[in-house]
């Protein structure tokens, strides 16, 4: 909405040493000065009601143009034409990402999804991924109620069918896992079937990385490492869903498989291990705080080992980041301390104080890409996860009486930590069938 303009109006004063008094008691000047104040008033009135109703006009005819442009992309991916096609989903990916667009696509995403379920099924691999990333994207626009969860279940399939596929383009089944994960975080929040199957489901793509018996790991194939951490990481995100009785068979599974993967040839997959790590002792240390790492030792040796490499074979900042990421997560383990990090949009701020917080915000920003920013200000998804509240209106009144940064802080952590603990109840209720 546009923010009204306030003028000043005048303030009435002048001398009377020198005027004549009428029958009212007032002088000539001052009656003179009312007028020219009550004049200059009603023209500055007139003038902001003209400038406001401009800023409409101006922000209408924007958004009709937008709509127009959003119109004939949706067109255009039932074009012929694969270039047609591919542009029009790379158009929709920006426009989704740095605008929200809820009331305009709660009207046609049926339509949407017919197309980009086309474009999954019959595209070329760079088609598949494109077509995934835009669906993910549109589950975000249209929240967490029936409208998401519609789409997620009718698209399930044709993403599972990808991301399974061996033969299927590396890039597709890595958009396709990210889909997956972003989609059922944000749609099936009251359907715990939902996420067993997408968690079983990314669990096989990521443990084909795990040590075989013998304990080596295997050769990984030409691009299996970035298919591993988009599953991984896809994985973690929905673990942050999981009620204690779930995560308490999880943690035993996975982590000492996930000690082993830190030995990856890989420098992004062991960064995404690492960060997993951390992110199952957090969780772990919830359920109970005396929780303990299995071989603990061996785990702060290996740590230290990637928080210290100066292996010259490793390019410079492949090293710098491995190291950077390696201390927080050694430092976590062993004294349970994380480094506070701070994300500004607008007036506001979000601070991510915790492994979970940092998986959950990482994932939207990998999908939302420099919009996300624009998403924690206004989109009421982002803002509900993140315990924001409404989106703020900013006018002279609340700008005078905004709360301090650390009442803030400790606002948002609480709101996130409340929202966090409820989904986690939701999910209890289904402990049986986990």
């Amino acid at each position: 909405m546009p923010r009204s303009k306030k003028g000043k109006r005048g303030s009435g004063k002048s001398g009377v040493k020198n005027g004549v008094k009428g029958e009212s008691g007032a002088s000539d000047d001052e009656l003179t000065s009312d007028i020219l104040s009550h004049c200059s008033s009603a023209s500055e009135t007139a003038s902001v009601l003209e400038d406001v109703t401009g800023e409409q006009v101006d922000e209408l005819t924007a958004q009709e143009e937008t709509e127009d442009k959003l119109k004939q992309c949706i067109d255009n991916l039932m074009d012929k034409s694969a270039k047609t096609r591919l542009a029009a989903l790379e158009s929709l990916r920006q426009a989704f990402s740095s605008k929200v667009l809820y009331e305009f696509l709660t009207e046609r995403r049926l339509t949407i999804s017919d197309c980009l379920e086309r474009s999954i099924k019959k595209g070329s691999g760079e088609e598949q991924a494109a077509a995934a990333s835009v669906f993910a994207l549109l589950c975000i626009q249209l929240g967490s109620g029936d409208e998401a969860e519609e789409g997620f279940k009718m698209l399930r399939p044709f993403l599972t069918a990808i991301l399974i596929d061996n033969g299927a383009s590396i890039v597709a089944r890595q958009s396709c896992a990210r889909a997956l994960g972003m989609c059922c975080y944000v749609s099936a929040a009251e359907d715990g079937e939902d996420l067993i199957k997408s968690l079983a489901l990314l669990e096989s793509i990521f443990m084909s990385s795990y040590p075989n018996r013998e304990g080596a790991l295997p050769t990984p194939k030409p691009g299996s490492a970035g298919l591993y951490s988009a599953a991984l990481q896809a994985w973690a995100l929905l673990v942050t869903l999981c009620p204690a009785s779930r995560l308490t068979v999880l943690l035993d599974i996975h982590l000492p498989k996930l000690q082993a993967c830190l030995e990856s040839v890989d420098v992004n997959y062991r960064i995404a291990v690492g960060e997993t790590i951390a992110l199952l002792v957090e969780l772990g240390r919830e359920i109970d705080e005396g929780f303990q790492v299995e071989d603990s030792e061996g785990l702060c040796e290996c740590l230290k080992s990637l928080a210290t490499d100066g292996n010259k074979h490793r390019a410079k900042n492949d090293r710098r980041k491995q190291r950077s990421i390696f201390r927080e997560v050694l430092h976590y383990i062993e004294s349970e301390d994380f480094t506070e990090e701070k994300i500004r949009f607008g007036v506001e701020s979000v601070y991510i104080d915790g492994w979970m917080r940092r998986r959950i915000y990482d994932a939207f920003k990998e999908i939302l890409e420099s919009g996300v920013r624009h998403h924690l200000q206004f989109n009421p998804l982002l803002r509900d996860i993140f315990g924001l509240g409404a989106p703020l209106i900013l006018d002279a009144t609340i700008k005078a009486n905004k709360i301090s940064r650390f009442e803030k802080h400790l606002f948002n952590s609480a709101a996130f930590k409340a929202r966090t603990k409820q989904r986690s109840k939701v999910r209890d209720k289904r402990a049986d069938v986990m």
